[in-house]
């Protein structure tokens, strides 16, 4: 087992509430769809659920981690400014919501690129922290996490409540894969059972229109057993603006939110404060 968390005296687990500010480009890139209906969903992630985000982390005073690709920081530059100026981190989302793994080692280079150039003039700094489009890897992603000096990866699912340093595997059909060194890029595990698209956000031929209630019993019985059994737990909560912004997702939210709080043993923290507390 992994060392554990140095976390602030007095607290036992670490929370961090993510957000994927995706707003038009997961419709653009991963959906291919980029129609004014499915556009007007990320619009309203960028002009209603971002408002109701920051209200509802300005009245607790958490901070959140906002994984943004490139083309929505230079969409909506004035949310991004707001995120910014409530103390929150911004981290790296691709830079349209690429469908990594079809992309070629030369095109995924660019399109990194590209999007570091884009946070640099919307962020006025690089992100330290990463965060794959769609979850998913190429060959060659984390060797451009470690070329462009990322601290930190929050896009595989190696374990569920713990940090790890990934390993690349060489596929072998007929007899054992082989695991190559730790990588010096920290992972922040994440869990499709913790984010709020596929439970809940419905895209025809593609996903169901999902039950927040299912969702909000999943969410909690996951931090049940973090909290209860595993001595400093990484819980990592996805979601995305225009899908727990909407009214009856939010107030899911928001009861997790004052449920965990309640505690008063918890540490709600950044991803990138996570990764620092890390001894491993």
């Amino acid at each position: 087992m992994t060392d554990p968390l140095t976390m602030p005296p007095g607290k036992r687990m670490a929370v961090a509430l993510t957000f994927d500010f995706d707003a038009h480009s997961p419709w653009m890139g991963t959906l291919g769809r980029t129609s004014p209906s499915y556009l007007s969903r990320g619009d309203f992630g960028a002009e209603q659920g971002v408002p109701r985000l920051l209200e509802l982390l300005g009245r607790h005073d958490v901070p959140a981690t906002w994984a943004t690709p490139g083309h929505d920081l230079v969409t909506f530059p004035h949310r991004i400014e707001q995120i910014l100026q409530a103390g929150h981190e911004i981290a790296a989302h691709g830079c349209y919501h690429e469908v990594v793994p079809s992309l070629g080692a030369d095109e995924e280079r660019r399109l990194m690129e590209v999007a570091l150039r884009q946070h640099e003039q919307v962020v006025g700094r690089r992100p330290r922290g990463y965060r794959s489009p769609a979850w998913d890897f190429s060959e060659t992603t984390l060797d451009l996490l470690e070329e462009f000096g990322f601290d930190w990866d929050s896009s595989l699912m190696g374990r569920e409540f713990e940090l790890y340093r990934p390993r690349r595997v060489t596929v072998n059909y007929e007899s054992a894969n082989e695991f190559g060194p730790e990588s010096p890029i920290i992972e922040i595990p994440v869990s499709w059972y913790l984010d709020d698209w596929p439970a809940v956000e419905y895209v025809a031929g593609v996903s169901a229109l999902g039950s927040h209630r299912a969702m909000e019993d999943r969410w909690n019985v996951i931090f049940d057993y973090a909290y209860e059994r595993v001595p400093g737990a990484v819980y990592v909560l996805t979601m995305h603006p225009q899908t727990i912004g909407r009214a009856h997702h939010l107030l899911v939210l928001e009861g997790l939110l004052e449920r965990m709080a309640d505690k008063g043993d918890v540490w709600f923290a950044t991803l990138s404060e996570i990764a620092d507390a890390w001894q491993g």
